[in-house]
């Protein structure tokens, strides 16, 4: 599915926190540049987040790794599921089951 909009460059982004952060409203630079109310308190809370300034959320360090961790996650889970099957595999194959009674 196409994004309804195309993202908007980092120069962009920065000259709309820099007027946010300069006094104006974000109401009056939104309806200036045409960009949601919502998306500005967005970008200036990361960026004070970023900057140490605010500590109500995640830098966008901390948000790159947790993607990436969770990706390793399910990489992770998905290899241990096929080793899993395998081992069934070669245990049916072999003859024997593993007892899970047994201590021996």
């Amino acid at each position: 599915m196409p994004r309804p909009n195309p993202p908007y460059t980092p120069e962009f982004r920065q000259r709309i926190i820099d007027l946010v952060h300069s006094g104006r409203s974000v109401r009056t630079v939104c309806e200036e540049f045409k960009v949601s109310q919502q998306t500005i308190r967005n970008w200036v809370k990361q960026v004070e987040l970023d900057g140490g300034k605010r500590t109500d959320g995640l830098t966008s360090s901390e948000r790159e790794e947790l993607v990436r961790l969770r990706r390793e996650v399910k990489v992770l889970r998905e290899e241990k599921d096929i080793l899993k099957k395998a081992a069934a595999w070669f245990a049916q194959e072999n003859g024997t089951t593993r007892s899970k009674g047994s201590s021996s």
